[in-house]
């Protein structure tokens, strides 16, 4: 069975000293990048340090799982059912790249985005991933 939820609720992987567990910020589109920033570093800290409740590790419909501080670059999230899609963020990395048409230092950053293609068109995934990249690239984007 299809569910269209009308929420947003992202599952944020947190790595523990008890394996991996995934606190969900409730109503994540409704809320400003402060927010968002102080609630995440909220549930992470409940999470490592164990005092994070069920409610709050149940309900997502997508989750973020960052492996960059691993020195991770690219890898292939795995999808917490019942969710959709996940999108892993490796490591930011200086290297030179070519800009304007002249090879400069930028900070470069993978991005994995796994998702379920029978719910999914590759197309509109594709689409969601290349506004991400518009949005990390031009963050006032964020504050308009």
């Amino acid at each position: 069975q299809i569910k269209l939820w009308r929420r947003i609720d992202i599952g944020l992987a947190v790595d523990t000293d008890r394996g991996l567990l995934v606190p969900v910020v409730r109503n994540a589109d409704q809320k400003g990048l402060a927010q968002l920033a102080a609630e995440t570093k909220h549930l992470a800290e409940q999470a490592r340090s164990g005092k994070i409740t069920p409610d709050l590790l149940r309900g997502g419909t997508f989750t973020l799982t960052n492996l960059g501080m691993f020195g991770v670059d690219a890898f292939t999230p795995i999808i917490n059912l019942p969710e959709t899609a996940i999108l892993g963020v490796g490591r930011i990395e200086e290297k030179p790249a070519v800009h304007n048409g002249q090879i400069v230092i930028r900070h470069l950053m993978w991005l994995s985005l796994t998702f379920d293609h029978r719910l999914v068109d590759g197309g509109l995934a594709a689409r969601f991933l290349q506004r991400v990249v518009q949005l990390v690239e031009s963050p006032y984007l964020l504050l308009a």
